[in-house]
């Protein structure tokens, strides 16, 4: 009886140390979790980009996916090559996006010409096929 009061006399203070209180904020229904707005986002972007049609404008494209997570642009020869790189899974864990976790377009003189797997895409490979 005796060893099991002073095991209780000890154990209380240790589980009330190492209990804590979470706290969480949501504002009219609207979650603010990191990795809920990342998931959100990835499925945005994969639902709008499902639709999108070869042919269209690298303008109508950036204003219906809004700002690309990586962009690059270049010549090749007289033609302006404009490539936009939005997210749409998630292959690691570490918070940070890599090209391989998203979807390309490009666009040659502002018309898109071809989308494919972020981690797919090479310049010097698409300017030799040019």
């Amino acid at each position: 009886m005796k060893k099991s009061i002073i095991a209780l006399l000890i154990a209380a203070p240790l589980a009330m140390t190492l209990s804590g209180c979470v706290v969480k904020i949501n504002d009219d229904g609207i979650d603010h979790g990191f990795v809920g707005d990342s998931e959100d986002r990835t499925y945005k972007n994969r639902k709008k980009i499902a639709k999108v049609q070869l042919g269209a404008s690298f303008m109508d494209m950036q204003e219906k996916l809004g700002v690309s997570d990586f962009s690059e642009t270049y010549a090749d020869g007289e033609n302006t090559v404009r490539v936009l790189y939005y997210r749409t899974q998630r292959k690691h864990k570490d918070g940070l996006t890599t090209k391989d976790e998203c979807t390309y377009l490009q666009f040659i003189n502002g018309k898109l010409v071809e989308t494919g797997n972020g981690g797919d895409y090479s310049k010097v490979e698409k300017v030799k096929a040019n």
